[in-house]
């Protein structure tokens, strides 16, 4: 990819959402959620605090995050659907996603 965002913005990719609920109903297109996770793929150089000091972003491309439901711009870049979106507008990252789901059970 050819595109570098801007002080605390990030690219992300949306994960895929399933296509079938836990009854096995297939769920058509337009009553989907869309995902609140993504994967980081590009991450700008960071914003400047009130010293004028680079805060750098905690973030870097590969990490897997946790988002809000409206956040970010949808935009289409080498035709891959993504999400341009400022820092604060992400929750945190998914550390293991799998050590996650046998917590929870």
């Amino acid at each position: 990819m050819k595109f570098r965002p801007l002080q605390d913005r990030v690219v992300i990719r949306r994960a895929e959402s399933d296509t079938k609920s836990k009854g096995r109903i297939i769920i058509p297109d337009n009553a989907k959620e869309k995902p609140q996770e993504g994967e980081v793929i590009a991450v700008g150089q960071g914003a400047r605090d009130e010293d004028g000091a680079l805060v750098a972003l905690k973030v870097k491309a590969g990490d897997l995050i946790l988002f809000g439901k409206c956040s970010g711009t949808e935009v289409k870049i080498d035709g891959d659907d993504l999400l341009i979106m400022k820092k604060a507008d992400i929750m945190g990252i998914i550390i293991n996603k799998t050590v996650a789901a046998k917590k929870a059970a």
